[in-house]
């Protein structure tokens, strides 16, 4: 049976969330993971899952992106400028594109390198490494091409590394987001970490959320002063700490960012898959049958 064939097998019957249009859910990896930084003041935020867990989190985040569909493992959005790859979909710039948003795919690659797997050798051979497709145009001519077809059954073959990457990257994002907040705010955002952190879902909802719409932290990423990462969204909550407060709390944010884009497709279009993906940062009741979670 052909990797795509198996792929087919193994996700009927999922709940499908959103298509291939990465533009309506958003969920590019906005950002980079942070290097460098100290991790004192999240030095008792214990961001932590089976290996069970992290499959399932690793499983929603590629519905959330794509519905889980084979082809969208390589996407183009006809609404942007680059590809994104893998279940998180990663941001990958061809050459002489510089958007706001920071780019997630090399970072991924240097991390498929040091966990030593066996990435197709014409990805290694690029010089400099940049999307090799000029255009979205370029892109779709050659998209049943045998590099194309090579690259989607290495991001399927890796769905659990790529799902190490993202919590890794939101794990190691928690300090410096903790650092960035106003010196008054700190202690609230450390107390809301803490709590999300204790259980399978609010954990999910940090690592989306990251993977989603990035940190916060990049001076870029911003419409009219207003930033829309995490960092944003942990100081819009109130002084509880639930999974539910920060759900709408995303939800105002989001809208916030809808509202200032230029752009009137985050608000026409975009905006409510993004509120449709957040509806799914809720405990969940079916991990007694995820295999190997007893609770």
């Amino acid at each position: 049976m052909s990797i795509k064939a198996l792929w087919s097998v193994l996700l009927a019957g999922s709940l499908l969330l959103a298509g291939c249009d990465a533009g309506e859910m958003r969920g590019i990896g906005e950002a980079g993971p942070a290097k460098g930084v100290s991790e004192t003041a999240a030095s008792d935020i214990s961001l932590a899952l089976k290996p069970a867990q992290l499959d399932w989190v690793g499983q929603k985040i590629f519905q959330n992106e794509c519905a889980g569909k084979y082809e969208c493992l390589v996407h183009w959005n006809e609404s942007e400028a680059f590809p994104s790859l893998g279940i998180g979909h990663f941001i990958w710039y061809p050459e002489g594109v510089n958007e706001r948003f920071v780019e997630s795919f090399p970072a991924l690659y240097e991390y498929m390198e040091q966990r030593q797997r066996n990435i197709p050798e014409w990805l290694r051979e690029l010089e400099p490494f940049d999307a090799p497709w000029p255009d979205r145009e370029t892109f779709l001519k050659v998209s049943d091409s045998p590099e194309m077809a090579e690259l989607r059954e290495f991001l399927a073959g890796t769905q659990g590394v790529q799902a190490e990457f993202i919590f890794r990257r939101a794990k190691d994002s928690l300090a410096t987001i903790i650092d960035a907040a106003p010196e008054h705010r700190q202690a609230d955002l450390k107390r809301h970490l803490q709590a999300l952190s204790q259980t399978p879902g609010g954990v999910y909802a940090i690592m989306d959320y990251v993977n989603f719409k990035g940190e916060g932290l990049s001076p870029d990423e911003r419409y009219n002063g207003e930033g829309w990462g995490l960092l944003q969204v942990l100081l819009a909550m109130p002084a509880s700490s639930t999974l539910d407060e920060f759900r709408k709390a995303a939800g105002e944010v989001l809208t916030r960012r809808a509202q200032n884009a230029a752009n009137p497709v985050e608000r026409d279009r975009w905006l409510a898959g993004w509120l449709k993906r957040l509806e799914t940062y809720r405990e969940p009741v079916d991990m007694h049958s995820v295999p190997g979670v007893s609770s």
